[in-house]
């Protein structure tokens, strides 16, 4: 499984970042293989409107099939939602931290956003 987890940097042991849609970087990591791409989300910081569903369209075209982030809002949710990816909300600390936490089965994919629009 493919897992797109926010951060704040560009490696595993980045801090997790809590925004979706203007975080600056994706880390895609393949649980199975521990293969990891990084993925600039720059285009999507900027936006002045929209960053949460083009977030999710950029994770969706690499194949993601899961987001650990730290907050989701209504939008980007429907969106992630209408893709197939699961959501795993509250992820804080280490990027890799959280990698282990949803690998023992310690984290639960949510069924709705926790923030409103614009978070």
């Amino acid at each position: 499984m493919k897992v797109a987890i926010t951060a704040k940097g560009n490696d595993l042991k980045s801090e997790v970042e809590p925004r979706f849609g203007r975080c600056q970087w994706f880390l895609l990591v393949d649980i199975d293989t521990n293969e990891v791409e990084v993925i600039d989300n720059t285009e999507n910081v900027n936006r002045a409107g929209g960053a949460g569903i083009g977030a999710t369209e950029l994770i969706a075209s690499k194949g993601a099939e899961a987001l650990i982030t730290g907050h989701c809002g209504p939008n980007a949710f429907t969106t992630l939602n209408a893709a197939g990816i699961k959501v795993f909300l509250g992820g804080q600390g280490r990027v890799e931290e959280m990698l282990e936490k949803l690998k023992k089965g310690e984290l639960q994919a949510v069924e709705a956003p926790d923030v409103k629009g614009h978070w």
